[in-house]
Formats: structure tokens, sequence, C-alpha cells
């Protein structure tokens, strides 16, 4: 199994080292190198770090999220065209015109999961982190910064009473369990609230309609389903790693969907009465401030600087 999992081993390395300059700088403001909470928010900030770097990618997403709900309405189009035809020379054609339109509009149904694709590898490398290396022992060899020492202390440290390496089924104890199980329940329902606030607010009602809506819905239930399946084998660090991550994404979605919503959606509604709101509280203002124009003379136009006349000098 390790040999399969080698390929992670650079991974474990930037994870590990993360964790231990986050547990550093927190040690030095003032939390004790053995608590728990040091530990817990050493992973909070490796999500914060990961986030960061994939802000490009998650704008990457919500543009080919945007570009795939503009183009919903040609693909059913495609798609009626072609319905029925089972025939080799239809699903060509038909696979031809659909990459034609995607890539007329520079996107493909994959740009959307990019962010989740490549915090995959992290969040394996993160479980091994935590599941092999702090909880087995690192055997007297290190992994980068985090020494056998530091990575003992990781293992005995606890939080609630429940140790990051702990899992809902392996462990001991209903103290444990009960930690796992709120982190469980937090993170499928914040993996459920991220998928339907970007599905229900920020698509137009076309795109609620067809083979694209249903793929979102089967995505908008698949997910947490799977969390909860998947959810009692991870360690008690993985699920505070993944339900920070997806308060992460629900924040930033709820920063972009309310300042720059998908045309045509609930939030745009939302945006634009909000702007009509704005431009009538401003209007208001404006109009007990500043001058009519029927309080200003003939002779003196608006923003024109009156001109200074000479005085002439008497003649002698």
């Amino acid at each position: 199994m390790d040999d399969f999992f080698s390929f992670l081993a650079p991974l474990e390395w930037v994870v590990a080292n993360i964790m231990v300059a986050f547990h550093t700088g927190l040690t030095w403001l003032g939390l004790q190198s053995s608590s728990g909470a040091a530990w817990a928010l050493s992973i909070v900030g490796l999500v914060v770090v990961i986030r960061m770097l994939l802000i490009p990618l998650f704008v990457k997403q919500i543009k080919a999220s945007r570009a795939m709900q503009i183009i919903a309405p040609d693909l059913k189009k495609i798609q009626a065209k072609y319905k029925g035809k089972k025939d080799q020379a239809s699903r060509e054609a038909m696979s031809r015109e659909t990459m034609e339109l995607y890539s007329k509009h520079k996107t493909n149904p994959f740009a959307s999961c990019l962010p989740i694709l490549v915090q995959a590898p992290i969040f394996f490398a993160l479980f091994r982190v935590l599941n092999y290396r702090v909880r087995d022992g690192l055997d007297g060899e290190g992994i980068g910064w985090l020494t056998p020492q530091l990575a003992e202390e990781a293992n005995q440290a606890t939080l609630f009473g429940a140790q990051l390496s702990d899992t809902f089924l392996q462990s001991e104890g209903a103290t444990v369990k009960i930690v796992a199980a709120v982190l469980i329940i937090t993170m499928v329902a914040t993996t459920f609230l991220t998928q339907r606030q970007l599905t229900r607010k920020n698509m137009p009602k076309s795109a609620l309609e067809g083979p694209m809506a249903q793929q979102q819905k089967v995505l908008l239930y698949a997910l947490p389903f799977i969390f909860v399946i998947s959810g009692p084998y991870f360690p008690i660090g993985v699920l505070i790693y993944w339900t920070t991550t997806n308060l992460w994404t629900m924040g930033q979605q709820f920063y972009v969907i309310r300042r720059n919503p998908t045309p045509g959606s609930e939030a745009e509604k939302a945006w634009k009465a909000r702007q009509e709101a704005k431009a009538a509280r401003k209007g208001i203002t404006i109009g007990d401030d500043q001058e009519t124009e029927e309080d200003q003379t003939p002779e003196q136009p608006r923003g024109q600087r009156p001109q200074p006349k000479r005085n002439k000098k008497r003649k002698k």
C-alpha cells in the first residue's frame, strides 16, 4: 500500500512543513506546543494556504460554470436535434457540434471540477500524515520539519478529549465518537449547503432544466452521501480540514455571487434590487444637498467659473 501511494510523498512533505510552520507561529504567540488547539489551528492554517493558492482555479471554475450555464440552451438544441438517432454518424456529429460549442465559449464541463480535483491529492496526503506518520510514528526519520518528537506530540494532543489521529470507527470511548460524529455531520452539511448555494442561487432558470440540471442534482446529493459513508474512516484532523475548506468555499462563493452574480439567476435579481435601493437612497441625498437647475442663474451655467471683470482706470 505504501508503494502504491509513494507518489504522494512530496505532498506529504509540503503538508507536514506547512503544519509545523503554523504550529511554530502559534506556540510563539502563547499556545502550548502539545495542545490540541495548536495542532488543530495548524490544520486550519494549512487550509488557508491551500485555498489562497487555489484562488486562480476558483476564478476559472466560476467562469467555466457561468459559460456552461450560458450555453445550456444551445446544448439542449443540439441534444434535441439528434434525439432518437442511434447511428454512428449522428453520434459523431452530435459530439463534434458539442465540442465546437465548448471551443467557441472556451469552456468544458470538467473545468468546474478543477478545485476539487486539485485538492484531492492534498486531502489524501494529509490523511496519510495523520493516519500513518503521526499515529504510527516516523521510525526515527522526520518529514521535513516534522520531527519524530513533534509527530509524537501531535499524536498525543487532544481536542475536546479526542486525538487528531483518532477516527470514529477506530476509537474507544464515547467522547471521541461524539467529537467525530459532530465533525462528520458538520462536514456533510457544509458540503450540501455549498453545492446548493452554487446551483440554486447562481444559476438561471434555463440551466435548472435538462440533463445538465440533472447532473447538478446528482452531485448535490452524491457528495454528501459519499462523506456519510467515508467520514467514519477519516481522522479528526482530516474532518477539521474538510469542514474548514467547506466553510472557506461557502464564504468565497457568497462574496462572488453577491457582487458578481450570473445573469438571469436569482442572485442577479437580488443584486439589482440592492443596486436600485442604493441608487434611490443616493438620489434623495443628492437632491437635498445640491442645487437644482432652476436655482442657478442663466448668467452662470453649471460647472463654468465666472470670469473676473477688470476695473477701468479713470482718465486724468
